[in-house]
Parts: C-alpha cells; sequence; structure tokens
C-alpha cells in the first residue's frame, strides 16, 4: 500500500493531502477518546463514567439519529465533508454503497477509522476540503456541523457561497446534499442560551456585529444564500431540540403539536440563564410559520 495511506481494519486513511497539522480539536480528551475505540472499550459506558461531554458528544449514537431521515440507498455513494470522530459515518456507511470521508483532523479520522473498522465501505481522506481531488459525482452529500465553519478551510471572499456552489457540482444529477446546521435565530438563543460557537450571549441574533470566522444563518438567509447557488429545490427539516441530539424531526409535512416540547434548550458545556420557557413560546407557535423561523436548527435537503 502506498506508504501515504493507512489501513485501520478495513478503512483506509488517505494521507496525501494532510498538512501535518490538526487545527481543530477538542484538546488531550481526543487522546483518551482514541485509546478507548482502538481497545474496544463499551461506549455506553465510557459515557456514564465520563463527566467530559466531549465524550458523550463524540460518541453518543444519539447522535447518529440526523441520518434515519435521509434518503439514501444502497445504492449510494455518500460524501461526508467534516466527518469528524465518526459520530455519523456508521450510520451513513449503513445506510449506503460507499462513504468517502474528509476531515481536517488526522487524530480524529483515526478515532473514526477504529470505531468502524469493521466497515469494508469506508474511505477517510485527512486534509482540508480545498486541496482534496473528488473523481466523482456524489448520489448524497452531507455537511452536518460543517457549513458554518466554512471561513476556516475556504479562502475566498466568499466562503459560505463558494463553498456550496463548489460542492454542488460533485452532486450526481440527481444526487442531494444534506445539511445540518444551527439557525441563527433559533429560540433558545433568545431564551438565554449561548451561541453553539462562540459561546457567547446574543451574538449570532444580533448578526455577528464584532465579525466571526464560524456563523450560522436564519431560515430566509439560508434561502436566499442556496438560490444564489444554484439550487433548484430544497426542503426544510426542523430537528428538536437540536440536530446534534434529535429527540424527533418535523418537517412541512408534519409540524409540532402543543404538548410536543419537553426539553429546556441547553448550552451542553456551560450554564444558562433562561430568561423565559422557550417550550411554552414553541406551544403557542405550533402549526405556524413562526415555529420554523425559530426552529433552534435545520436540516435541509438540497437537489441541483
Amino acid at each position: 500500500m502506498d506508504n501515504r495511506k493507512l489501513q485501520i481494519g478495513n478503512v483506509i486513511l488517505d494521507l496525501c493531502k494532510y498538512s501535518g497539522n490538526d487545527q481543530y480539536s477538542d484538546g488531550d480528551i481526543e487522546d483518551d477518546i482514541l485509546e478507548a475505540v482502538k481497545t474496544g472499550k463499551d461506549f455506553d459506558k465510557y459515557i456514564s463514567d465520563s463527566s467530559r461531554f466531549e465524550v458523550f458528544y463524540h460518541l453518543s449514537k444519539e447522535r447518529e439519529l440526523i441520518a434515519q431521515i435521509m434518503d439514501i440507498s444502497k445504492d449510494d455513494t455518500v460524501l461526508e465533508v467534516g466527518a469528524g470522530c465518526g459520530a455519523v459515518t456508521g450510520a451513513l456507511a449503513d445506510k449506503g454503497k460507499t462513504v468517502e470521508c474528509v476531515e481536517l483532523s488526522y487524530r480524529r479520522s483515526m478515532i473514526n477509522a477504529y470505531r468502524h473498522r469493521n466497515y469494508d465501505n469506508i474511505l477517510i481522506n485527512v486534509g482540508n476540503y480545498e486541496d482534496i481531488q473528488f473523481e466523482k459525482k456524489y448520489d448524497a452529500i452531507t455537511l452536518i456541523g460543517v457549513l458554518e465553519y466554512a471561513g476556516y478551510y475556504i479562502h475566498t471572499a466568499n466562503p459560505y457561497e463558494d463553498f456550496l456552489t463548489d460542492i454542488r457540482q460533485k452532486m450526481a444529477g440527481d444526487g442531494v446534499l444534506y445539511i445540518a446546521i444551527e439557525n441563527r435565530l433559533g429560540i433558545k438563543y433568545f431564551a438565554g442560551c449561548k451561541e453553539d460557537h462562540l459561546n457567547k450571549e446574543y451574538v449570532g441574533i444580533e448578526g455577528y456585529p464584532d465579525g466571526a470566522r464560524v456563523r450560522t444563518f436564519s431560515y430566509y438567509e439560508l434561502k436566499e444564500l442556496f438560490e444564489r447557488c444554484g439550487f433548484s429545490e430544497y426542503k426544510f427539516f426542523y430537528p428538536y431540540p437540536d440536530y446534534k441530539f434529535p429527540h424527533a424531526v418535523y418537517s412541512d409535512d408534519y409540524l409540532p403539536r402543543r404538548g410536543d416540547f419537553k426539553e429546556i434548550g441547553s448550552n451542553y458545556t456551560s450554564s444558562r440563564r433562561k430568561i423565559f420557557n422557550e417550550s411554552h413560546m414553541l406551544d403557542s407557535l405550533v402549526m405556524k410559520d413562526e415555529f420554523k423561523i425559530f426552529s433552534n436548527s435545520f436540516l435541509i435537503a438540497l437537489k441541483k
């Protein structure tokens, strides 16, 4: 095998475009997670024994639930951009024919490879998306918690638009692009939660007044972005309480009913203020378009 490629079980890691520098990391806890997946620890026990949210975030089976609504068949080739530690990779590999991953971090790619070492349909490209050559079109492409970081890895004046325009070119004629992202105007942010990426109150709903290389978008901002990038069709879904750990996924065809909202929005890793009860407010918006505007996050399916 090429010395720029590494095999972990059945999974191939392609290191041809790896810079040698992991720029995105949760720190040394990722070494612990790597050791856990290498040695085959029981994930449920490891999560329950650990006090670190990062362990739960990267290894919880709940993360895979967002993939269940994706229309991916056993004949489909899948491109997963920003695969991270593989929280969703296994679910995509179970659904599709092949899964080709792109991930900046070598350490995270190793975690992904070890946890899915028994899969024979996963290839992981380690490196920046901009640097990797893609030689085929894909039936399904996923950007799960990825679009908001385009300012970091797409080095153009309009990274979000240019990224989606480029992704669109990699879709097969009848392919589908799935984007999961927080809503800049999610109700939890009005009720006291901090912006997920910057850990500051109100910075997102104020429109990132100080500028930010990571940012999310509102319902209508996303629609405008998709249209500028040439997408002819898109369908919104509304994961609750968010796309990371969805307990329910609503759509325009199946909106929530009064009493469906049982949870309080969380910062997960830090304390939050509770300005008002967002569950009560969401109850007041059931079966109304306002619910879509204030959903905490979105899953969007786009076609060329």
